[in-house]
């Protein structure tokens, strides 16, 4: 078995309904009250994502990018619009339905990595899958091939200060797709790193989406790796626009 067979099968989800986007975020508003006034930071703002397809949302600090992740990660509810994933809608799910739904369907990596300090990169990754359900045993698997895939299999017992901010990164990256979700949010993950550095951490996460089929959007600065995305977007005047 080769390596992407076997990081397939170690991640992939059961096969998303390819009648609808894995993520359509229908005209989505979102309003922040500052002071007298009221700044419409997302207004009818639509996103559609499909499995296996990246889309980078390029913007600039203060456009939305943040909140928008945050209402699609189920994180944040909209004040307008709908957030379906996989077609149904979520606006009426219980705190409950919706904690599952991130736990289990949705990974998120941000720019700075948060992993636990005290334990090692093997239990980093194997910490949510043992909270999904998953036996010590079947974790341990899990984790120590999905490490061995982002090239850190010497890496493997080391605590997050021993390793460098990419391998780092590369852990946090493994941690988000230990549970086999279909969506994946990234919040300027390379935002924290050396050019050579950010464009290893890129292209894992690009392997990763075509080898297990997920819906990905990064918010990124970085041009050269938008670039490289299946998609480009942007927010203006609260609108997610399409770039060519």
């Amino acid at each position: 078995m080769d390596d992407k067979t076997a990081i397939s099968e170690a991640t992939a989800a059961p096969a998303a309904d390819q009648e609808h986007p894995h993520i359509f975020l229908h005209g989505i508003g979102r309003q922040f009250r500052q002071g007298d006034s009221v700044l419409d930071v997302l207004k009818g703002a639509e996103l559609a994502v499909w499995p296996g397809q990246s889309v980078a949302l390029v913007a600039p600090s203060g456009a939305g990018k943040s909140t928008l992740l945050q209402i699609a990660g189920l994180l944040e509810q909209p004040d307008d619009g709908e957030v379906y994933i996989e077609g149904a809608a979520t606006s009426r799910l219980s705190d409950l339905e919706r904690t599952r739904i991130r736990r289990t369907s949705i990974g998120f990596v941000y720019q700075f990595h948060h992993l636990l300090p005290e334990f090692s990169a093997l239990e980093n990754v194997m910490l949510p899958q043992m909270i999904r359900g998953l036996s010590r045993r079947q974790a341990t698997a899990r984790a120590a091939e999905l490490l061995a895939y982002l090239g850190l299999k010497e890496r493997i017992s080391h605590r997050p200060a021993e390793m460098s901010g990419g391998e780092q990164q590369r852990v946090a990256i493994a941690r988000a797709v230990a549970n086999a979700p279909r969506l994946l949010l990234a919040d300027e993950p390379t935002g924290n790193l050396d050019v050579h550095t950010a464009e290893h951490v890129f292209a894992t996460l690009s392997q990763l989406v075509a080898a297990t089929g997920l819906a990905a959007i990064i918010a990124t600065h970085n041009l050269d790796i938008a670039a490289k995305m299946d998609r480009r977007v942007t927010i203006r005047d609260g609108a997610v626009i399409e770039l060519t």
